[in-house]
């Protein structure tokens, strides 16, 4: 330790390892700046001892009067070197350590794009891991210089001088936050705006306000649907109902179907009694046959009205999947029920084949009549 000194003008004041000083600069050079602290010498504060960052010239961060806060590094007769990163690591370990154990966010500048992320400045060095800084994946860090992050402390260990940053960490947060918002204000029966994002096999994910709910491939259309991207693509707006909200689960299903018109809807003015229309069968019963004359729409063909011979069962004479004519005897939209016969649609066609057979081909008189023809026998009477 430096003993204090007296010569009768100003007191020369003492120094250890480890004392936190304060005092004004009074040179600042390339490498390295002088600081008045009141000891016989100005002290030294080492470019390297000025930021945790690498620091190009003493000039770039220090100026002439600068008032510091500095921890004693080394103590001579006529030597005293000084540490400006020392006191603010202390500090910032400290408060590191309480962000870190409450979650809290810290705000920084990006001072450095370096090969695997970036680098801030916090007090001390911080690394922020490129698969840390956004949700999705960024090819090109170069803009991000200077950028302002708010991040979290993931991993901090102040003995091995490492500290692990997270701008991901604060944005998953706020996307799971405004997830909960989103699912409590969700009710059944809502009709809500959102967006394919994807496609499975047996439905839809759609984001409705930041959360995906599934719309089952049975909630798709009214028609059956084979497979979701046969109606539908990613990144498609879609109208969807709420069918049930799980908040605690975060399960959403929803309904694209129940915001399309039902098959049903208006089926009288699309089909009228007497109508011969062609459709495919798609279910034989013992009564009869179900055949699809529109999506979503199936009549019924009873087993009385399938063929003109009697049959015992409908698959005697139809099978699933063929394609057939019928003739509309009934619609109720009320009811849901259209009554169709394949028999009268057979038999009004074969009258009208008949009628085009019986037709002369040409409406023409033939130029002879039955007169004519008598009196040409009687004329012959006459002349013998």
């Amino acid at each position: 330790m430096v003993e204090e000194m007296n010569d009768g003008m100003d007191e020369i004041k003492s120094f250890s390892v480890g004392d936190i000083v304060t005092g004004k600069v009074t040179k600042v050079e390339d490498k390295q700046a002088f600081v008045d602290v009141g000891f016989k010498v100005d002290g030294i504060v080492p470019i390297s001892e000025l930021s945790s960052l690498h620091v190009e010239k003493a000039s770039d961060v220090l100026s002439v009067d600068d008032e510091l806060e500095l921890k004693v590094t080394k103590v001579e007769d006529d030597e005293l070197i000084l540490s400006k990163k020392a006191v603010q690591a202390e500090k910032a370990w400290e408060q590191l350590e309480e962000a870190y154990e409450k979650g809290e966010v810290i705000e920084a500048e990006v001072a450095e794009v370096v090969k695997g992320g970036l680098v801030v400045d916090v007090g001390v060095r911080g690394f922020i891991p490129a698969s840390l800084v956004e949700r999705h994946y960024v090819e090109d860090f170069s803009d991000y210089k200077g950028k302002p992050l708010r991040l979290k402390v993931t991993e901090i260990d102040k003995d091995n001088n490492k500290l692990i940053l997270s701008q991901r960490a604060v944005l998953d947060a706020e996307i799971e936050e405004k997830k909960k918002q989103v699912l409590h204000s969700l009710s059944t029966g809502d009709v809500v705006e959102g967006k394919v994002q994807r496609l499975t096999s047996f439905g839809a994910f759609v984001d409705v306000g930041g959360v995906d709910g599934l719309v089952h491939i049975s909630q798709i259309a009214h028609e059956r649907v084979e497979h979701p991207s046969d109606v539908l693509s990613e990144g498609q707006e879609v109208r969807v109902k709420v069918l049930s909200v799980d908040p605690d689960s975060e399960r959403v299903s929803l309904s694209i179907k129940e915001m399309l018109a039902g098959p049903w809807e208006n089926i009288e003015s699309k089909f009228s009694a007497g109508d011969i229309v062609t459709g495919t069968v798609k279910r034989l019963v013992s009564f009869g046959a179900f055949v699809e004359i529109a999506p979503g729409v199936e009549g019924l063909v009873h087993i009385s009205q399938i063929s003109k011979r009697h049959i015992g069962t409908p698959q005697e004479v139809l099978e699933e999947g063929q394609q057939v004519q019928a003739k509309v005897l009934e619609v109720s939209e009320a009811d849901r029920r259209v009554s169709l016969s394949i028999r009268e649609a057979s038999e009004e066609q074969e009258r009208k084949e008949t009628r085009a057979y019986e037709k002369p081909a040409n409406d023409e008189p033939s130029g002879f009549s039955l007169g004519d023809m008598i009196g040409d026998q009687l004329k012959k009477y006459r002349d013998q």
